[in-house]
């Protein structure tokens, strides 16, 4: 839930904290004082576009902070949230809540900090949309959309795994039409390019080459270049490290002799460079055998020069078509069988994959009926507890609807889904239905589409309605609501207020409104209001007495007189008698 939000310089808010506790809290205040700017600055939290006309004048950036508690969410959101935290490396402060803020730069792009570390506003979202849910005069709008009307129904339906599979389901079937579709336009094309990727793929096969060879070769040609220079280094070095001469004894011989000397020897300094030599002497004779092994592989053909030459022909004809050395040319090859294998332009190969869409296209259409059969029992279930909390809202005549069908499509349009049934559908991102909530007043009424039977009250009532059924799967939420009861008053407020004060008994509830009917329900009742010069506004929480003065305002601008302030307080004790 929200503990506490500071506000400054966001509006007409100069400067403002406000705290929050369980239940229902309520926000007045004049008009003009700034009671949409504490809904403003939830919105930032919320990671809502930064607007820099918000920033109040005088002040370089405005800047809003909000303190998360998380213990009454469930265990499976603390361990999400838990792991939104860890990857941007955000902590929790020493009680356990979680501070997030938003700063918005008159000049510049705005900040976005969650649990002291700096985010992208996206990140910040992801956190707080997980703890908030705002509603306001702009959601009643978009209730009117047909997104946003099946977003609801699948709420409540809990479509989630089935709409998870319809869409990976989807994402496969339009991915192989789509390699379908290609193939068949462009056989002309493909087909030249798998003969390009034969002849050249034929041709290095030809010449076989092996990993790392154009290198080896290099170090063969230089050596057979120099051959009878090589021979005779490594001949003479081995004839003076091996064997006597006339000029005198060989090398190793030598040293065998002053081994032999000193081992003879009494005095132990003497017997332990006999040691050391015998070390060297050992070094002697294994490099006389290398030089004997050096000298035998060292080729006694004069034509194997040209033989490695013209290797290193045949490999440089294909580092210079393919890549720059041979295992460049190894790798190239391997890409292009690869490649090959995808442009199968056989008939064989084109009626594959055409059994591969027809079998995606009848596993789509099941798991797209199998997703409306879930929303088209949960529209009749949703539909009559809705109908139901608006009977409680002084609309007991009030008839609401949820209609579910099919997104039909063209019979000839090649990308329609063919459903078991043999109907044509347009395959969405969200499934085939079309969802759409139907209203009526009265009984009697014809019901129709919710945009064009409800005014605006009745649209405030119907959303509430339906935010109360639907909070049952969203425990532990804060609740946000700014004015929704706009064109509302009268008994339908009090319905109004008493619904808020039911939902506020799972949720924290946080409500903007001008009715004293709904403000008498809060546990919590802050006040915006103006203070200090230039028109700066603050919040302020209210004692018993001054809500009484406030209620007494909101009813009839009366806030000081006896007659005024004896109706509020008799609506607030009417409204605590109702909660007990």
């Amino acid at each position: 839930m929200l503990t506490e939000i500071r506000i400054e310089s966001l509006g007409a808010i100069s400067v403002a904290t406000a705290e929050f506790d369980r239940g229902l809290t309520v926000l007045t205040g004049e008009t003009g004082t700034g009671k949409t700017m504490v809904v403003t600055g939830l919105h930032l939290l919320g990671g809502a576009r930064a607007d820099a006309t918000r920033v109040r004048s005088g002040s370089e950036r405005a800047v809003v902070e909000g303190r998360f508690s998380t213990t009454d969410v469930d265990d499976a959101v603390t361990a999400e949230l838990d792991e939104m935290l860890s990857a941007c490396g955000a902590e929790r402060d020493e009680d356990g809540s979680v501070i997030a803020l938003r700063s918005v730069n008159r000049d510049g792009p705005s900040r976005a900090y969650l649990g002291g570390r700096s985010v992208p506003a996206k990140s910040l979202s992801g956190f707080t949309t997980q703890l908030l849910a705002l509603h306001g005069q702009n959601d009643q709008l978009r209730l009117m959309r047909p997104d946003e009307q099946r977003g609801a129904l699948d709420r409540f339906a809990a479509t989630g795994p089935a709409l998870e599979r319809y869409r990976k389901l989807r994402d496969a079937w339009l991915s192989a039409r789509r390699d379908l579709i290609d193939r068949r336009n462009r056989t002309r094309e493909l087909a030249q390019e798998a003969d390009r990727l034969k002849f050249a793929l034929n041709e290095i096969e030809a010449v076989d080459p092996q990993p790392a060879e154009d290198d080896e070769l290099v170090a063969d040609i230089v050596r057979l270049s120099e051959l009878d220079t090589l021979r005779e280094a490594a001949a003479t070095a081995r004839e003076m490290l091996s064997s006597s001469s006339d000029d005198g004894l060989g090398a190793a011989e030598a040293m065998g002799q002053a081994r032999g000397a000193l081992e003879s020897a009494t005095d132990a300094r003497l017997r332990a460079l006999a040691d050391q030599i015998a070390g060297a002497l050992t070094v002697v004779v294994d490099a006389v055998g290398e030089l004997g092994d050096y000298l035998d592989g060292l080729p006694t053909d004069a034509s194997a020069l040209d033989t490695k030459l013209a290797r290193q022909a045949q490999l440089r004809t294909l580092t210079r078509k393919y890549a720059a050395d041979i295992d460049g040319v190894l790798q190239w090859a391997q890409e292009s069988r690869d490649r090959l294998a995808q442009l199968d332009v056989s008939e064989e190969g084109l009626a594959a994959l055409e059994r591969r869409v027809d079998d995606l296209g009848r596993e789509l259409g099941q798991a797209a009926i199998d997703l409306s059969k879930i929303r088209r029992k949960a529209a009749k279930k949703l539909a009559k507890e809705v109908t139901a909390e608006l009977s409680g809202l002084a609309m007991s005549d009030a008839d609401f609807t949820i209609g579910v069908s099919t997104d039909s499509a063209d019979p000839h349009d090649p990308a329609a889904l063919i459903l078991p049934s043999g109907e044509p559908a347009r395959a969405g991102a969200d499934g085939i239905d079309s969802v759409d909530f139907g209203f009526a007043a009265h009984r009697g009424m014809s019901v129709l589409p919710l945009a064009k039977s409800a005014s605006g009250g009745e649209l405030s009532r119907v959303m509430l309605a339906l935010e109360v059924v639907l909070a049952a799967s969203a425990a532990g939420t804060t609740m946000v609501f700014d004015e929704v009861d706009a064109g509302v008053g009268g008994w339908a407020a009090v319905q109004i207020g008493r619904r808020l004060a039911r939902l506020a008994r799972t949720h924290q509830v946080i409500v903007v409104t001008h009715l004293p009917q709904v403000a008498a329900y809060a546990d919590v009742h802050l006040v915006v209001h103006s203070q200090g010069p230039k028109g700066a506004s603050g919040v302020r929480r209210l004692d018993s007495e001054d809500r009484v003065a406030e209620l007494a305002r909101m009813l009839a601008g009366l806030g000081e007189s006896d007659s005024g302030r004896a109706h509020a307080r008799e609506l607030l004790d009417a409204a605590q008698q109702d909660l007990a």
